[in-house]
């Protein structure tokens, strides 16, 4: 009976040391990965739109596009037919003679800058509207 209780307060202290032993060294793997999970996430980048969604310029420029005929051949930030709206907004810097130029090839059209395909005049887009709309392009810097 003797044998009995020293080899189970043996065990059992086998047991306790194994147990002790091992805990620690799981809650210490267990506490580190979690610590550099949240650092090694990227950061997510946002859309040109959703930047500039509450820019009083923009909306009022991108209202006039949208109620014409240009996202038929541009988009802001991909290239379709026609460059993209941020493609135009990183060759030309934000300066009222650009916009007054820019504003001219919106409604006479034309071809070369971008490549050969034409682009359609807008004859009947007011001088002040085609202004709005390529200051609300040309903030659209990434």
């Amino acid at each position: 009976m003797k044998i009995s209780k020293s080899l189970n307060l043996g065990l059992l202290a086998l047991a306790g040391l194994a147990f002790a032993c091992g805990g620690g060294e799981k809650a210490a793997e267990t506490t580190a990965p979690e610590a550099s999970t949240p650092a090694a996430a990227p950061a997510q980048e946002i859309s040109l739109e959703e930047k500039y969604k509450d820019d009083p310029i923009y909306i009022k420029g991108i209202e006039k596009i949208k109620a014409s005929d240009c996202m038929t051949c541009h988009m802001v930030e991909r290239k379709i037919i026609g460059p993209s709206y941020a493609e135009v907004a990183a060759k030309y810097e934000n300066t009222e003679e650009n916009v007054t130029m820019l504003a001219g090839k919106v409604i006479a059209g034309g071809a070369g800058v971008w490549g050969e395909v034409m682009m359609a005049p807008h004859p009947s887009i007011s001088e002040e509207d085609a202004k709005d709309m390529v200051r609300s392009i040309l903030l659209l810097k990434k």
